[in-house]
């Protein structure tokens, strides 16, 4: 699927539309192999909407009307069923599964780098490197991609500590003042404990970044910087290793652009030859 997908321009949408437009978008991402039997009347009646809203709902995404929303949304799914997908490539060589796989990641980075302008992770570079403190937080599957994160920025001389137990970081996040950042990933963004530590971050004047899928959570809401990641596959195991890799982009980006910024390379050099020195002496 291409950065122009329409179905990928539904799911960049879908959280600035209105009730009816997420109505008809969700039908279109569920059934779009299916859209080509039905016309605008049609989809209308099986929604309960006026014929007219489908009509808008087309323009809105930049189609001149429906028919051509349903022509390219058939292109879209013709262009997904070219390469073999992880399903069918289990049951043939080991290639075979890296190439659907390599692809599957190619298409979940595009759709997640639509949704993260390269302006913004460079706010949020430049706020990471103005922060007098960092906790990252992040725990169960989120904890891998936030402890490598922290580290990282460790390495590049800011002052970020990881922590995988929500609890155990309030003391912590406690201790947070204006100019310091909390960093909570969580894909679902519904986790109580780390909303109750945003709060805890804002009652200190720190800012808080969070990191989670591109769906309306509660804990991105609550963020002053919000990291978005769209990966989708009907198989809940290429999903899960889709939202990784489309994550792990997207902070690697960051980390380039932090590395960008005047000090931090020199920073990471010395950094990185002190820990040569202490594993190879």
């Amino acid at each position: 699927m291409s950065p122009a997908s329409p179905l990928l321009k539904i799911r960049v949408e879908r959280d600035r539309m209105s009730a009816i437009e997420r109505r008809i978008g969700d039908f279109v991402l569920e059934n779009a192999h299916l859209l080509r039997d039905y016309s605008s009347q049609q989809l209308a009646g099986a929604l309960g909407i006026s014929q007219s809203s489908v009509v808008k709902f087309s323009q809105k995404l930049g189609f001149r009307g429906y028919p051509d929303l349903k022509f390219s949304v058939g292109e879209s799914v013709a262009r997904d069923r070219e390469p073999a997908t992880p399903a069918a490539a289990v049951r043939s060589e080991t290639p075979a599964i890296a190439d659907a796989l390599w692809t599957a990641k190619t298409h979940a980075d595009a759709a997640t780098r639509s949704l993260n302008p390269e302006a913004d992770l460079q706010v949020i570079a430049d706020l990471l490197h103005g922060a007098g403190r960092v906790i990252v937080v992040g725990s169960g599957e989120d904890n891998v991609a936030a402890r490598v994160f922290a580290l990282r920025l460790s390495l590049l001389g800011i002052g970020a500590a990881y922590h995988p137990d929500p609890a155990l970081a309030a003391s912590q996040v406690a201790g947070l003042a204006a100019g310091d950042l909390l960093a909570l990933f969580s894909e679902q963004g519904r986790q109580p404990a780390l909303l109750q530590l945003a709060k805890l971050a804002h009652e200190r004047g720190a800012r808080v970044l969070s990191a989670t899928r591109h769906s309306s959570n509660p804990l991105r809401t609550r963020a002053d910087h919000a990291l978005l990641v769209s990966a989708h596959d009907a198989q809940p195991h290429v999903a899960m290793l889709l939202y990784q890799a489309a994550l792990q982009q997207l902070l690697d980006v960051i980390v380039v652009q932090v590395c960008a910024l005047p000090g931090r390379q020199a920073l990471l050099a010395d950094h990185q030859a002190r820990m040569r020195r202490l594993l190879d002496p």
